[in-house]
């Protein structure tokens, strides 16, 4: 696996990760007879934030994007692209368990949805996530914390 790191997104990274998402996302989007090459791009800008977002670099090169937005209940994995040259080589599953590992320090559930028909949905299975409900162009998956290692704490003595 190559050398891989994370930095904060900024908004000059919109352009290039709408361009990574169209190309990433174009085989399941044309399979499901939903690719349209402006759709798949503006999408992404109108749902950007870079507060939430990391770029993964490779080589010191822009490889990709994955955002984690809190929510009420859960964090939201989103906009999880990895250049198609790197995919199978162990990134993704290295970035996913840094974000994962984070969220289980801090107690929080994970949500995400994926493309029905989508290879990656084996990478979130492999993490822990199931599916929750699906619908015929999308599977949305949550994962769980694991409970902390160590004993239960003890009731409180009955009175």
């Amino acid at each position: 696996m190559a050398d891989w790191n994370i930095r904060p997104a900024s908004a000059t990274d919109v352009e290039p990760v709408a361009e990574l998402r169209a190309v990433v996302m174009r085989p399941d989007l044309e399979r499901l007879g939903r690719y349209d090459p402006d759709r798949v791009r503006r999408r992404f800008r109108d749902a950007f934030d870079p507060a939430h977002t990391w770029i993964i670099e490779v080589a010191d090169t822009f490889a990709g994007c994955v955002a984690l937005r809190p929510a009420a209940d859960a964090h939201w994995l989103e906009h999880f692209y990895l250049a198609p040259r790197l995919q199978g080589t162990g990134i993704g599953t290295a970035v996913l368990g840094t974000l994962l590992t984070r969220c289980d320090h801090d107690g929080v559930p994970v949500r995400l949805n994926v493309l029905q028909g989508s290879p990656a949905r084996r990478l979130y299975e492999r993490h822990g996530f199931h599916v929750e409900t699906e619908d015929p162009v999308d599977v949305f998956m949550v994962r769980t914390p694991p409970r902390p290692a160590g004993p239960l704490p003890l009731p409180p003595p009955s009175k």
